[in-house]
């Protein structure tokens, strides 16, 4: 059997969740844009090929990846399948790869183009996935950068569940999870007062 690995990649800009996609050149499904993926290599486990797959895609590592489901039928092919992993990164630390063949970029979730393959499904699916991850883990680390202010982080989980929250509600959640803390520092922007800057209390995913 053809096995092969999916990665769904997530990020956070100033229009909400945002998904990488590629231009397929090729048949099938040419023309249209899809998740990134590829066939493992010799010797090569399913995280292996998900993570080299992220990196290739955007330059960074070490960041949270975790695998979805199984599916059969990769484009089309018989005795084939395909394992879905999605992964968070922070914008500002990507480097998409130079490749106009592939045509890389990142679509707004909510306003996807014609997709290839079920592709569309699997990003809902990891949607949902992330929105309940959000409830019980730190993952949202992996979109933040070392040091963030309450809203900053109030604006990714926003954009993730699309919908506002409460700003005192958020801020008793996640000071009393414990998975933030301040950093002793703050930042100034325009004529507002200065705001605290807070940390991560781990960079690697914690269940709370």
């Amino acid at each position: 059997m053809r096995l092969a690995v999916i990665v769904v990649i997530f990020t956070v800009s100033v229009d909400g969740l945002r998904v990488l996609l590629i231009h397929r050149s090729g048949e099938p499904c040419i023309g249209r844009w899809a998740l990134p993926g590829g066939l493992l290599r010799p010797g090569e486990t399913l995280a292996d090929a998900a993570s080299r797959k992220l990196f290739e895609e955007t330059g960074v590592k070490d960041v949270f990846l975790e695998q979805l489901f199984t599916f059969d039928g990769l484009d089309e092919v018989e005795d084939s399948a395909a394992v879905s992993y999605f992964a968070l990164v922070d914008a500002a630390r990507v480097r998409l790869r130079a490749e106009p063949v592939w045509e890389p970029a990142w679509f707004p979730v909510a306003n996807l183009p014609e997709l290839a393959f079920d592709n569309k499904d699997v990003i809902e699916y990891s949607v949902t996935r992330l929105r309940n991850k959000l409830e019980y883990t730190n993952v949202a680390y992996s979109l933040m950068p070392d040091a963030f202010t309450l809203s900053d982080l109030q604006a990714v989980y926003e954009s993730i569940f699309g919908r506002t929250f409460d700003k005192r509600n958020f801020r008793r959640r996640m000071l009393s999870q414990e998975i933030i803390r301040p950093t002793g520092r703050t930042i100034s922007r325009g004529a507002h007062r200065p705001a605290e800057l807070y940390e991560f209390t781990s960079r690697q995913p914690m269940l709370l």
